[in-house]
Formats: C-alpha cells, sequence, structure tokens
C-alpha cells in the first residue's frame, strides 16, 4: 500500500546484502503480478537457472518448504498443494531468460521480443544489476558501466510501458556498522543507480544478523526513495523455507 501498486514505467531497485531474500521478494511481486493481475511478467535471471527458479516459484505458490521439493520428500499435506501450484502455472505468461552477464542492449532486444509476442508485458525482473555486462571496451570504470545499465533499464521502462524491479546487490560495507540497515548511501559506488530510480527500496532481516533477535522471521522492507510517494519501513514476515513473503497480519502479500 505505501507504494500504491507499481506504476507503469517505473524502475524500481531491490538492493540488499546476499541471502536478504531479494530474489524471493521480486519473485513473489512476479507471481502476484502473473496470478492475480494476469499479466505476462519477464524475469531476466542472471544468478539463478530456470530450473532452480521454477521450483522456487511452485514452492512458493503452493507454500511448499523448498527442502523438501529439491529431494522430492513432500509430505501427504505437500502433495496436493504442488498440483495446485503446477495447474495455476499452467495458465500464466512467465517467461524465464536465463541467460548470463546480458548486455542492456540485448536485454532490450530480448524484452521488446517478448512485450510483442504478448502484446504488452506487465512486469520486467532482472535479477541482478551487477550480473549484467556493460558494452564499453574495458577502459571505462564499472561505475560508469553500472550507470549506463540502470539508464538502459528505466528507458526500457518508459519505452515498454511497464514497470522494472532491477536487483542490486549492496557492497560489504553495510556490515561494519553496529546498524545493518541499508541506506541511500550504501548504493553510491553503483553509479547512478539512485538517479535513474524512481523507487529504492531495501531489504533488511535482523535475524540473519543476531540470532537472538527481538523479530525472528520479520523483514524490514525499507522504501529509502519514492518519486511519488512517501519513504518509510514495512515490516513482513519472511517464511524462509518457503521463500515466500507475507504481511505480518493476515498471510497475504497485498502490502504492495
Amino acid at each position: 500500500r505505501m507504494t500504491a501498486g507499481l506504476q507503469k514505467g517505473d524502475l524500481v531497485v531491490l538492493a540488499a546484502r546476499p541471502s536478504m531474500g531479494k530474489t524471493a521478494f521480486a519473485i513473489n511481486i512476479a507471481e502476484h503480478v502473473a496470478l492475480n493481475a494476469e499479466l505476462p511478467v519477464a524475469v531476466f535471471s542472471m544468478e539463478m537457472g530456470a530450473a532452480q527458479l521454477a521450483v522456487r516459484i511452485v514452492g512458493s505458490i503452493g507454500r511448499i518448504d523448498q527442502s523438501h521439493l529439491r529431494t522430492g520428500r513432500l509430505t501427504d499435506e505437500e502433495w496436493p498443494r504442488l498440483t495446485e501450484a503446477i495447474e495455476r502455472l499452467r495458465n500464466v505468461s512467465l517467461h524465464i531468460d536465463e541467460t548470463p552477464g546480458l548486455t542492456p542492449s540485448e536485454l532490450r532486444a530480448n524484452a521488446r521480443r517478448l512485450a510483442r509476442q504478448y502484446g504488452q508485458l506487465g512486469l520486467i525482473v532482472v535479477d541482478y544489476l551487477q550480473l549484467m555486462s556493460g558494452s564499453s571496451s574495458g577502459d571505462e570504470n564499472r561505475a560508469t558501466e553500472l550507470g549506463e545499465i540502470s539508464r538502459g533499464l528505466k528507458a526500457l521502462a518508459k519505452e515498454l510501458q511497464c514497470p522494472v524491479i532491477a536487483l542490486s546487490q549492496l557492497n560489504r560495507s553495510v556490515e561494519q556498522r553496529t546498524d545493518k540497515r541499508p541506506m541511500m548511501s550504501d548504493l553510491r559506488e553503483s553509479g547512478a543507480i539512485e538517479q535513474d530510480a524512481d523507487i529504492i527500496m531495501f531489504i533488511y532481516r535482523d535475524d540473519y544478523y543476531n540470532k537472538d533477535s527481538r523479530e525472528p522471521g520479520v523483514a524490514e522492507i525499507i522504501i529509502g526513495k519514492q518519486r511519488n510517494g512517501p519513504t518509510g519501513t514495512v515490516k513482513l514476515a519472511f517464511l524462509k523455507p518457503l521463500t515466500r513473503f507475507e504481511s505480518l497480519a493476515h498471510g497475504s502479500n497485498d502490502d504492495f
């Protein structure tokens, strides 16, 4: 509710340290767009293979423990949920492109092709920015390349009139602070991401750093920038075995 839904043409940057649940959160949003809004979704997954991501999606939708899916040892309650999840996915357009190290122009060409194929895209997810290749000949620095990449993604969002969620890995400097909640300054080395993004969100899970955390299983979604709305923090439940984020109150993910 804080972001009033994702707007067409928006570039949304979702940044966090590794293992915070960036991919899970972006995929939960993608599932929501594909299943509830019934719009085609394109996921450019440069970190995780398509098969692995598909297993995650099935587990998330069916609320099935990921480790059970990987080993094939599902409980009696999980089997019907698996069947139902696959059935629900049968009728959605959720395209996963697992090409590694895409350049901005390659990603744009692939996204345009999908937009033509489906008529329109409801959402594009890029996982993640730092795994994309710049088009420079190697003499430009990485910040300049990342700036070119984020500008390209913003241009793509405007051209295809659909939101683009770009995941971004934060560097280690976050870990050296007492308060390890990410902040806008943590994006500094990432070139022009800060300027290009319409919304910047961070994920922070206290229980990752503090074993005796007062809020185990809670993830803070910190909205650090929003061009047309408030900044602030939304707390969600993170169900790690299911790789799902849900509202703390009633087990749904309608807060976004």
